[in-house]
């Protein structure tokens, strides 16, 4: 396996010309790569910030596509299965371009295995930061007790507030800059933020949701303010989410959680979603340490 296999590319039509077929045909586990990319399609590449994401993909001898990978600055790559041999390839062909490379998100064992390369090929600090658990949707089932209140589909009225959530999330989850408002406009587009409210229209919750791409979708994000949690409204709106792809016609309705979190993790299998995979995310430290 050389460096070489791997074509990397800022061209986003010819990623997914050559890659989409792949990405298509696991569409649970390439949930990232699929909606990331359809948003950037929709929204323009520099939806998630001012340098140009990069894409790229590994071909077999035979032209069929292996893996694939997206990076959008200033969040770490994402990258979808790999042998060992293909992360150290990947590693090597990166780390010629010399530019800056955050960290890693992929599944558990290749982000093991590419954080493993980093460090030998660049001699960079690779400290693991986040496992998360994918999950898949089985029977929905209403959360008990189901708090007081209803679901209402977020507006343009909202703008502020959605904006000002979505900040406090980033800051509890320790997720990196994307825009607010970039965010909220695009959710607000497509209907991707449902709020569960009072009956009198005081917002409580949201439980977001990514466009329909390749028959998925996936929740994104699930956030309660802290003085209103543990009252269940994070679960009514996951759920009416939920409930809303899978009437729509959606055949994958996704979502990943924090393995640290013991309570969100207990809270969705219960409404009836099911694990299917676990990933991690590796964060790379700025300068090298030297030979």
């Amino acid at each position: 396996m050389r460096p070489d296999n791997w074509h990397l590319t800022e061209d986003l039509d010819e990623f997914l010309a050559r890659a989409g077929d792949f990405l298509r045909s696991r569409p649970a586990l390439h949930t990232v790569p699929l909606t990331v990319a359809d948003a950037l399609r929709r929204r323009g590449l520099h939806l998630y910030g001012e340098e140009a994401p990069l894409f790229g993909l590994l071909e077999a001898d035979d032209g069929t596509v292996r893996a694939a990978l997206l990076h959008t600055p200033p969040f770490p790559v994402h990258v979808t299965a790999l042998t060992p041999q293909e992360a150290d390839a990947l590693a090597a062909r990166y780390a010629e371009l010399g530019r800056p490379l955050p960290g890693v998100s992929a599944p558990q064992e290749t982000a093991e295995h590419f954080a493993a390369a980093w460090r030998r090929h660049t001699g960079t600090a690779v400290t693991a930061d986040k496992r998360q658990r994918l999950y898949r949707l089985g029977e929905l089932t209403e959360p008990e007790p189901r708090p007081q209140g209803r679901a209402r589909t977020a507006g343009p009225a909202d703008r502020d507030l959605l904006i000002r959530w979505f900040e406090e999330f980033q800051e509890i989850t320790g997720g990196v800059g994307q825009d607010a408002g970039n965010w909220a406009d695009a959710r607000i587009s497509h209907g991707g933020v449902t709020f569960w409210e009072t009956h009198d229209g005081k917002p409580l919750a949201m439980a977001g949701a990514t466009p329909e791409t390749a028959g998925q979708v996936r929740i994104a994000p699930v956030y309660t303010p802290a003085a209103l949690r543990g009252r269940g409204y994070a679960g009514a709106a996951t759920a009416e989410v939920s409930r809303a792809a899978r009437e729509a016609g959606v055949a994958e309705v996704l979502l990943f959680t924090d393995l640290a979190n013991p309570t969100s993790n207990g809270l969705y299998r219960r409404i009836g979603y099911r694990p299917v995979a676990d990933f991690s995310v590796w964060r790379f430290a700025g300068p090298a340490l030297g030979g």
